[in-house]
């Protein structure tokens, strides 16, 4: 993942920042896994796997958009960032909810077959809860970081002889 990232992005930092937001999603998991007293077996894990899937997406739109802004209209780091949030807020809040709404009938269900799909539910819907509340804090603020790190190397890094 981290590859395609890297090439997507021609970059070694920005998947890192990426990547960044998947330990949320699984320790939401796990404690909502220990909050209702559930192991984690294989539809655990599955539910852990779909997670992943939206938890990266989210912050890829959110660090794509950044990225974009930052080489098209020549905003600094801070601004892009800032741009980023307040423009890719509503398509992160959507995409999540989405998903939270689509696992909660897995979670609260009854009937046949309803303990196969409730570790699932539960895995999705305590990993989104915890991962949205952290991701859109900690993304930008990861983002910066790297930023800052990558400027303070290049200003330390001598200048080419001519």
């Amino acid at each position: 993942m981290y590859i395609v990232l890297g090439v997507l992005y021609e970059s070694t930092i920005h998947p890192i920042t990426i990547l960044s937001t998947l330990p949320s999603a699984g320790l939401g998991a796990l404690l909502a896994l220990m909050a209702l007293r559930l192991e984690l077996d294989i539809i655990a894990v599955i539910g852990i796997i779909l997670l992943i899937g939206i938890v990266k997406k989210n912050a890829i739109m959110m660090i794509d958009f950044a990225l974009d802004a930052q080489r098209h209209q020549g905003l600094t780091p801070h601004a892009a960032i800032r741009q980023a949030c307040e423009q890719r807020l509503r398509p992160i809040l959507m995409t999540t909810l989405a998903a939270l709404l689509g696992a909660l009938p897995m979670m609260l269900g009854t009937g046949v077959g309803s303990e196969l799909r409730h570790p699932l539910g539960v895995t999705m819907v305590g990993g989104l809860l915890l991962s949205q509340l952290l991701t859109l804090f900690t993304t930008p603020v990861i983002y910066l970081g790297f930023e800052d790190l990558k400027r303070r190397r290049a200003e330390r890094r001598p200048a080419a002889p001519a």
